[in-house]
């Protein structure tokens, strides 16, 4: 089927991605918002139009049959691909229902309520550590704190923490749309070294099981059933990267939407409940994952078209969530909102760690009100992630920290 792009193609090579995203986003959610460009792929940029696409059947994100996509990641038997294959949302139907039911054994709201005590406790040390006057919040805390969180579940040593960060987040390059030559011998000698290292956890759980979910996953359930080692390894990168994709971000771009927002940083500090439902908000403002990618594998029709089978689709989620048909004043940031944003995903490939993430973001930003009087931005020099187009991160948070008086 031959498709016509509009005059005016999306293009995520395009500065304006990173300079001027809401505007770019809202002339194509104005004008075109199921668009077709010319450079291959369409583009949704209305939420209703976003989160129906992501309920749809016939909708994947496995791209590992696309031989573009793999080739230019080292081919189908490399390590990255290998491993993006067995990931929990490259799974669809009957597979990836099996895959989330072994793994809600260690994400169960009552498993994730006992990490609370543990994961204040894990705020505060870093809190400690950043001490008062000037401290970046992202290598101080926002950063190692996912990291730690999601070590603590699995039972990863602690001093093994910044390994499994570095090479979850080399991996997490497999999705960036454009992969150089020197990405893909970093992320393909990542996941080598990756795999090797979680199998001999592996080994060890089975010679001395631990309370943990790594000694968890490594037996069967109740009924028998038990992931391969292989496919243990690719849901245990996945949890590493939900963590750097979002609890990260919306620490970061939370508090400078604080920052940048005093009245609704006093709203908190005198009400700091709003911090459960403002969470959305939160994730809503300066979306973490701002676009994701997905593949058809049916005709899925969408308000006055059909996206064809065996097509690219661009799921803009930051376009999505500044839409003014679901979110009045989209460009203010209002803890007061409760309207439900798309942070986690939708439908069937809904974040199965988002009780997790929450609870990690909520929690940080309690004990940061709690503990600091005095939280101002130190430099309005702000340098953003600008090599992958589909997330929205700093890459620093500068602050001038205030101890508050007992």
């Amino acid at each position: 089927m031959m498709l016509s792009p509009t005059r005016h193609s999306f293009d995520l090579r395009d500065p304006r991605l990173q300079n001027d995203r809401y505007n770019y986003y809202r002339e194509f959610r104005e004008n075109d918002p199921i668009h077709y460009s010319s450079h291959g792929y369409w583009v949704l940029t209305r939420y209703d139009d976003c989160d129906t696409f992501l309920r749809a059947p016939g909708v994947t994100a496995n791209f590992t049959h696309e031989e573009d996509w793999v080739r230019a990641r080292g081919g189908p038997n490399s390590p990255v691909v290998r491993s993006n294959r067995r990931w929990s949302f490259s799974r669809d139907g009957a597979e990836h229902r099996q895959i989330r039911r072994l793994l809600s054994r260690g994400l169960s709201p009552s498993a994730i309520d006992r990490m609370r005590p543990r994961i204040v406790q894990m705020v505060n040390d870093m809190i400690d550590a950043m001490g008062e006057g000037e401290a970046d919040l992202i290598s101080g805390l926002a950063l190692p704190l996912p990291v730690a969180v999601v070590g603590e579940l699995l039972g990863i040593p602690p001093e093994d923490a910044v390994r499994c960060r570095q090479w979850t987040n080399t991996i997490a390059d497999v999705v960036d749309p454009v992969v150089t030559p020197q990405m893909r011998v970093r992320m393909n000698r990542a996941a080598t070294e990756f795999e090797a290292y979680v199998m001999e956890q592996l080994a060890e759980r089975r010679k001395n099981p631990r309370d943990d979910m790594l000694s968890m996953l490594a037996e069967p359930d109740a009924n028998g059933e038990q992931m391969s080692d292989e496919d243990i390894v690719a849901q245990v990168l996945v949890m590493y990267n939900a963590g750097h994709e979002t609890s990260v971000n919306v620490i970061g771009n939370g508090m400078l939407a604080l920052l940048r927002n005093p009245e609704q940083m006093e709203l908190v500090r005198r009400e700091p409940e709003r911090l459960d439902s403002g969470f959305e908000e939160l994730a809503r403002y300066d979306t973490a994952l701002q676009i994701q990618a997905r593949r058809t594998t049916l005709d899925v029709p969408l308000g006055d078209k059909v996206i064809p089978a065996g097509q690219i689709v661009m799921v803009v989620m930051g376009a999505a969530h500044r839409d003014p048909a679901h979110y009045p004043d989209p460009d203010r940031f209002d803890l007061t909102r409760t309207t439900k944003s798309l942070a986690f995903g939708s439908g069937p490939h809904y974040c199965i760690a988002a009780t997790l993430g929450r609870l990690e973001v909520v929690l940080t930003f309690r004990e940061m009100m709690r503990r600091y009087s005095t939280i101002e931005l130190a430099s309005d020099d702000l340098e953003w992630y600008s090599h992958f187009r589909f997330l929205l991160g700093l890459r620093q948070l500068p602050l001038r920290l205030g101890y508050a008086k007992d």
